[in-house]
């Protein structure tokens, strides 16, 4: 009965909800919020609620914001009631069933204590264990520490002794070694021949010692490597005086058994050496020793320093000839090191002979015996001394055995130092000057200048006319020519040959200019053009075609192989900029003929204007119909066949150029005569149209009769009539040059002003 007490009681149900309005089913909700108040911001554990409201007031006025809060606070509240309502019944029976909660609490309060003691124990211990733990790793690692400390300055002491010992050993080392005066020994050593020590057996001696070298100097390398990882140890600091001396005479015995295996040419004693240096990382010294005692004799032999310091001649600077020299001397002299020091597999890839000792003794060699040989004041001599100097480097390139080898090579400070020497920026800038000024001096004069081989060669249509035109070809070839050329400047000489191109350009459209406007004014350099004849210009149109010819293939073939070790994209690039530089000639050419065809036109529309006189031939006067053409008509085309029968014409115009003439030649005259007859004509029926009301107006007065007709020929039918005889005539004229004067427009138009009205439609000449 007592567990069914305890049992707690069935909540009752909960209240029906009240009734809803209309207003609540058909509109909007009584809690609903606009879209911008989100309720769930609320809830955000970092909610701030003077940003929220700051945020808000931006698009929000205060009064709604502060309404909808207060609605929103309103509904929480009533939430909040309904919960309490809601669960009301479950907090009335709490205090039912919380039943003897004292002693319960009683009851679990001792095993819980008694787990918490024995936790505490537990702890306690491990605590403990740990720090003992920990304490002994500590020991342990403080005595392995010391014991690597002492193992190492065990073994630094160790090796310093048998460094010392091996350095004992080896035979016959002089005292003063140590004391840097071993060169003046070495020296004295191999003025005097094969040393003393040496006299019996020297050979075996040299390896035996070279060897001995090698084995200390590995022993000095683990050295280094101990004194590295022993560093501020007093141990250590006391013993490096021993040290600095084991070094010294390390590298004095070693610097003494690499000259006297250098001397001897023993490779196997040079090979022990180098391995040496190269395990005590002192490769700067071989380099220095090979240069200083095998290179440097042997170069100053050939270029002499310069006490004076004076620049010689020019002849006096050349290398070329010593280059050859130096070559056969390092190939004589230099090359049994050089392949040791290339042995594949042996770890001496880490010495540079090639740029440490042979390049920079000749680059030192050069500048005190030769130091105008890098100026570029002389131009040409700079040049076969810079080609000579890269013809060199390639030569010592040979020697190296690998791609990489040979990146190494050109990776030295010295290579770098040695082509830094070579100003070619200047050489260009010299070289741009003497181009481009030998072409602006020939374009800046007063008149054309013909070739002695256009007046002794008439017959030869190949050759360039015009002295302009010729300074530009030799121009452009020389930008290109061996004795210019600096393939690594080959951009600059491309840019100076557009330049060229379009500086010759520029000159003729210049002129053309200001023959058109008929002074030079502000067209500097253009006086040729004002002074020239029709004549003058066929040299211009004969000239261009040539140059377009000689640029699109000769030229460009010569330097599209120059540039043939070039990328696939940076020919087509540079391809494609000549081309266009002679396109840039050839849309010249429509512009030189215009010209002359004006010049022409000109000269024969002075002819065509006499056909004015026609008027006062016919005007008020009894004259009969004319039978014949004017006599002015066979004076109009005169000039153009002059210009075309004349000897520079037939020699240097081409057919189709000739013909071109011909044509815009034609019918720029037959333009002007169609203008100038329709105005005549034009003029003519006015005036007879008012001669005719007036002689009509005169017969009304006078009482006749105005309705008789006169039936003879008006002065405009007779003028008409001229006209269409001359230019029947002119048309003639026309067919004789090769021109069909039925296709040009004009004569048709000028037919059907002036032809009569049974032949207006068929022309027949």
């Amino acid at each position: 009965m007592a567990d069914l007490q305890s049992l707690p009681l069935p909540a009752p149900p909960p209240p029906p909800p009240p009734p809803r309005s209309t207003t609540d089913i058909f509109g909007d909700p009584i809690d609903a919020h606009p879209l911008w108040f989100k309720q769930s911001s609320f809830l955000h554990p970092n909610f701030d609620s003077e940003a929220y409201i700051a945020d808000l007031r931006t698009f929000v006025p205060f009064d709604t914001l502060r309404s909808e809060l207060q609605s929103h606070l309103s509904s929480l509240k009533h939430e909040l009631v309904d919960l309490i309502n809601r669960d009301y019944a479950d907090f009335v029976n709490l205090s039912t069933k919380l039943v003897d909660v004292d002693g319960a609490i009683v009851r679990m309060r001792a095993p819980l204590t008694e787990i918490r003691e024995k936790i505490l124990v537990f702890r306690g211990a491990v605590e403990g264990s740990l720090q003992a733990l920990q304490s002994g790793l500590r020991q342990r690692a403080e005595a392995s520490a010391a014991r690597e400390a002492l193992e190492l300055l065990l073994d630094t002491f160790h090796v310093v002794s048998k460094v010392e010992k091996l350095i004992k050993e080896l035979p016959s080392v002089p005292a003063d070694w140590s004391n840097g005066e071993a060169f003046s020994a070495e020296k004295d050593h191999l003025s005097n021949g094969i040393p003393l020590q040496y006299t019996e057996n020297g050979t075996n001696l040299r390896e035996t010692q070279s060897m001995l070298l090698e084995r200390i100097a590995s022993e000095m390398n683990r050295l280094k490597f101990y004194i590295t990882h022993a560093q501020n140890l007093p141990f250590i600091e006391n013993m490096e005086k021993r040290i600095q001396n084991a070094s010294l005479l390390l590298d004095a015995s070693l610097r003494h058994c690499f000259i006297d295996g250098l001397e001897h040419r023993d490779a196997n004693a040079i090979y022990n050496c180098l391995r040496s240096y190269a395990a005590i990382d002192n490769t700067k010294s071989a380099e220095e020793i090979f240069r200083s005692t095998v290179v440097a004799p042997l170069i100053q032999k050939i270029i002499p320093h310069s006490s004076s310091g004076v620049v010689g001649d020019a002849s006096g600077d050349k290398l070329e000839d010593d280059y050859e020299e130096i070559k056969r001397r390092i190939e004589k002299d230099c090359k049994f090191l050089l392949e040791i020091s290339f042995t594949e597999n042996s770890g001496l890839h880490v010495f540079s002979f090639l740029a440490n000792s042979i390049l920079r003794e000749v680059l030192s060699a050069i500048q005190k015996g030769k130091p105008a040989a890098f100026s570029p004041g002389r131009p040409t001599e700079f040049l076969k001394n810079y080609n000579s100097s890269l013809n060199f480097l390639a030569h010592l390139e040979g020697y190296c055995p690998s791609r990489s080898s040979v990146a190494k090579f050109r990776a030295e400070a010295v290579y770098v130092e040695f082509m830094k020497q070579w100003n070619v920026g200047v050489y260009f800038s010299l070289r741009f000057q003497e181009i481009a000024g030998a072409l602006d001096l020939a374009l800046t004069g007063a008149s054309l200048v013909i070739t002695q081989s256009s007046h002794s060669d008439r017959g030869n249509s190949q050759d360039l006319t015009l002295k302009q035109s010729t300074t530009l070809l030799e121009c452009l070839m020389s930008c290109w020519s061996e004795d210019v050329l600096v393939l690594s400047c080959s951009d600059k000489f491309l840019r100076l040959s557009l330049q060229l191109l379009s500086r010759y350009s520029n000159w003729i459209s210049a002129g053309l200019a200001a023959r058109k406007a008929g002074n030079a004014g502000s067209y500097t350099g253009s006086e040729w053009a004002i002074s020239a004849v029709p004549d003058d210009f066929i040299y211009i149109i004969h000239d261009l075609n040539c140059l377009v010819g000689r640029i699109s293939d000769d030229f460009l073939g010569h330097v599209m192989e120059l540039l043939s070790s070039c990328s696939a994209d940076v020919l087509d690039i540079v391809k494609q900029s000549i081309l266009q530089g002679g396109k840039s000639l050839k849309d010249l050419i429509p512009l030189v003929m215009n010209s002359i065809i004006q010049t022409v036109v000109d000269k024969s529309v002075e002819d065509v204007r006499q056909l004015k006189g026609i008027t006062a031939t016919y005007r008020m006067t009894n004259k009969p119909l004319p039978v014949r053409h004017s006599p002015y008509v066979s004076s109009v085309l005169r000039p153009l066949k002059a210009f075309l029968d004349g000897e520079r014409a037939t020699t240097y115009l081409t057919r189709a150029a000739r013909d071109e003439l011909t044509l815009g030649a034609a019918l720029e005259i037959t333009g002007r005569y169609h203008e100038l007859a329709a105005d005549l004509v034009s003029v003519a029926r006015k005036t007879e149209s008012s001669l005719q009301r007036i002689r009509q107006g005169a017969q009304r007065r006078a009482g006749a009769s105005s309705d008789v007709s006169d039936n003879n020929v008006s002065d405009t039918d007779k003028i008409c009539m001229q006209l269409f005889l001359d230019i029947q005539e002119y048309g003639r004229n026309l067919s004789a040059l090769g021109v069909e004067a039925v296709k040009i427009p004009a004569y048709r138009s000028l037919w059907q002003c002036v032809a009569p009205t049974d032949k207006q439609n068929a022309i027949d000449l």
